[in-house]
């Protein structure tokens, strides 16, 4: 994933960049930078930021760093903003999204005359070099940018840094989203739309899928009009998105809460069959405490984590360190644990090594029953469009490793749908097996429909491809 950040202001913009970007760091561990444009031209600085936060990395770049224009990111992979001179004058450039022709469009670019691309470690062209370069193909800025929405396949948002101002691009169908701020003097441009409250911004609206705008100390001015098809992502409020987040005027806490309540709804246990509900920390909090007030049952804590000095769970990249953080960082309260039957709520299972090995915890703290609860539907497709796992294979998702053990070997999609279906007996069977395997004492998962309208919103405008498949 990743999360950008972009001010254009009539004074210094140093310090609003610095935290507004500051402000995205649930989106990304590996990379950060921040890029300004001044009196003294263009400046940039990128840290790793894997064992460190950014505030630590950046600090001393925000006392030095100067200038009334700027974008920055928070990267979950490729260094960037880049700093690009082109044709169109000089520019800098960040982007969040995923490219999945990269190698067809490079090629294209080779075939049109002499070009070449850094490659970064492994092999990869930076996704964001890439970007620019397809923006270079073209004669002006602007049909640059309306080149690379519509030429890349999978998603891509983006924020332009020029003299003139910073150009926000947002993904062709909005998979991700961009949010405009306005306080006197200064408009902002953001990924999440509470990274800017703190610095006196207000929201000012929303771009529109595939919308572009250039932003300026005066005003925001709108380059192309958004389309009316949007497939925003829906594991954005699942997973991704911070509580205070919002996204298409859905905040991502309410819309947990939701979703706890409807599981509980479907459910249909009580006090008498639960002692408590528990929800993984942070995902999986608000979801709970919704199950835990629709059902009567109490909601407690039994577990904490430690987070001074722990770094998210899918850090480091090596599956087993991965592994040892994620129990490591779990502290339980013993008292709230022994003899109790515990029904435990998380975002998601993706592997199922984290949430076995939870449970397994918990057994060991003294849980005389553990039951299951993932916030979504079971994951069977490897996500084409925001890189929320870097996962090599689909056989990765424990799901999709379940229903090849069950079937005897690899399946149709046909056969997957039946399996995404929760009124089939592959669902059960798919279940039951997961359930075994993980020693859950029960599984449900939150069904798809319930998911959808916990948003609010049309399914149309949703994307659901790591569940079902659509596209």
């Amino acid at each position: 994933m990743g999360g950008i950040f972009g001010v254009a202001s009539k004074g210094d913009c140093l310090f609003d960049l610095f935290f507004g970007t500051d402000y995205h760091s649930h989106l990304g561990t590996r990379r950060a930078g921040m890029a300004v444009y001044g009196e003294k031209g263009f400046d940039r600085a990128i840290h790793n930021i894997e064992n460190s936060p950014f505030r630590t990395k950046f600090d001393k770049d925000m006392q030095e760093m100067k200038g009334n224009l700027g974008i920055g990111c928070i990267s979950d992979y490729e260094p960037q903003p880049l700093i690009v001179r082109s044709h169109h004058g000089t520019f800098a450039i960040t982007t969040v999204g995923r490219i999945n022709n990269a190698a067809a469009i490079a090629e294209q670019i080779f075939e049109r005359g002499n070009a070449h691309f850094l490659e970064m470690s492994g092999g990869d062209i930076n996704p964001t070099e890439l970007t620019a370069a397809i923006i270079n193909q073209k004669l002006n800025l602007i049909d640059g940018i309306r080149y690379a929405q519509e030429l890349i396949d999978g998603s891509l948002s983006f924020l332009i840094l020029t003299p003139k101002g910073v150009y926000a691009a947002r993904d062709r169908l909005g998979r991700t989203p961009l949010v405009i701020g306005r306080k006197e003097e200064a408009y902002c441009v953001s990924f999440e739309d509470f990274a800017y409250l703190n610095l006196g911004y207000h929201t000012e609206r929303e771009l529109g899928p595939g919308e572009v705008v250039i932003l300026t100390p005066e005003g925001v001015k709108t380059l192309a009009a958004p389309g009316k098809d949007m497939k925003i992502c829906t594991f954005l409020w699942v997973y991704y998105g911070y509580p205070s987040s919002s996204y298409e005027g859905l905040s991502v806490e309410k819309m947990r809460y939701r979703s706890g309540e409807l599981m509980a709804g479907r459910d249909q246990l009580g006090p008498d069959t639960i002692d408590t509900v528990a929800g993984v920390p942070d995902s999986g909090l608000a979801a709970a405490i919704g199950y835990s007030n629709a059902s009567g049952i109490p909601f407690s804590r039994p577990f904490i984590k430690y987070t001074p000095t722990w770094p998210r769970s899918f850090m480091p990249t090596i599956q087993s360190k991965r592994n040892l953080i994620a129990k490591m960082k779990l502290i339980p309260v013993h008292d709230l644990i022994e003899g109790k039957r515990l029904l435990l709520i998380d975002d998601s299972i993706v592997r199922g090594t984290q949430l076995g090995e939870t449970t397994e915890f918990l057994y060991q703290s003294g849980a005389k029953e553990v039951h299951i609860r993932p916030a979504c539907p079971p994951i069977l497709f490897g996500c084409k469009y925001l890189n929320f796992s870097r996962s090599s294979s689909e056989m990765d998702l424990i799901a999709r490793r379940v229903i090849e053990k069950l079937e005897g070997g690899p399946v149709t999609d046909e056969v997957l749908q039946e399996y995404a279906d929760p009124e089939t007996g592959r669902y059960e069977a798919m279940l039951e097996e997961i359930r075994r395997q993980l020693n859950f004492t029960t599984l449900r998962y939150n069904r798809l429909d319930d998911l959808i309208a916990s948003t609010g919103l049309p399914r149309e405008k949703l994307c659901t491809y790591c569940w079902d498949g659509r596209e």
